[in-house]
């Protein structure tokens, strides 16, 4: 398993955002430069769309989904340079999937900043787990990754009046997500919003596609996340193991009830929730959300 995809990078990520913040090994050299997890990436996600799947039809969907979501962010790379896109992370699962696809595309990219430009619009009363997990795997991903806690709308305004020269926000709506009906691949927000291009290259995702998943051991938070990462081991946010299937605050969001343990002599090993990925049905992903 690649070394940018282990536990023992988010735990050095993690030390690193604790100390220095420079992500440098014990002789001074930068560990796993932006360029070197792009390439990475890159390799396993080409491995998985030439993956035999004549025989497995979930997987030949998955496959062009992740074509489709390819392409869309090419375009968004033609119509912008990188130094006018910022991506949308707030350490779901669908974002998750997006950095992940943002980051193999650019591995064909000859010229890469040290970090990403991004934007973290922090919950009202955030899950701690929530923002230990932006913490680390934003460090561990190379994101440069600016906090607010405000309103999405005021967040968006004071991020771009800090960052005039962004056009373009990649960001991880799916179809299903309320409000996703209507919008294309491409979409300028809307009168009344601060002016940019919202760029949603999973869109046509659905919630199996991202959870189709296997734990490569027991009480590792490590996952295939999706059909997509059949073949990468990634960190994940530890709250998807406890039932909770749509990630908001502390204030609205709970284990989501349609994974809740009803056999007797179950073992209730995640407060009496199963995990998120054992989950089929897109409309009962937000049943754990008041809003």
């Amino acid at each position: 398993m690649p070394e940018i995809l282990s536990e023992a990078l988010f735990d050095q990520a993690r030390h690193d955002v604790e100390g220095d913040g420079e992500g440098k090994g014990r002789a001074g050299e930068q560990v796993n430069d932006l360029k070197h997890i792009c390439k990475v990436l890159h390799a396993r996600v080409s491995a998985f769309l030439q993956h035999d799947a004549v025989d497995d039809e979930r997987l030949r969907m998955v496959q062009g989904q992740t074509t489709a979501s390819l392409e869309v962010i090419r375009e968004a790379l033609q119509r912008y340079s990188l130094d006018e896109i910022s991506l949308s992370y707030n350490g779901g699962k669908d974002c998750l999937v997006l950095l992940i696809l943002f980051l193999a595309a650019l591995a064909t990219a000859p010229v890469l900043p040290r970090r990403l430009q991004s934007v973290y619009i922090i919950s009202p009363s955030p899950f701690p787990e929530v923002d230990s997990f932006v913490t680390s795997s934003s460090a561990a991903y190379h994101l440069d990754l600016a906090h607010y806690e405000l309103p999405m709308k005021a967040a968006f305004e004071l991020y771009l009046k800090e960052r005039p020269r962004v056009k373009a926000i990649l960001v991880g709506t799916r179809r299903t997500d309320p409000h996703g009906g209507t919008l294309g691949s491409f979409d300028r927000t809307d009168h009344g919003w601060p002016d940019f291009m919202r760029v949603h290259p999973v869109l046509e995702w659905r919630y199996a596609d991202i959870w189709t998943v296997r734990i490569t051991s027991p009480g590792v938070l490590r996952m295939l996340m999706g059909q997509f990462i059949r073949h990468l081991d990634i960190p994940y946010c530890s709250l998807y193991d406890r039932g909770y299937t749509s990630l908001g605050g502390t204030n609205d969001t709970h284990p989501n009830p349609a994974l809740r343990r009803e056999a007797v002599g179950q073992a209730a090993d995640r407060g009496g929730y199963r995990a998120a990925y054992e989950l089929v049905d897109d409309e009962a992903e937000r049943l754990g959300r008041d809003r």
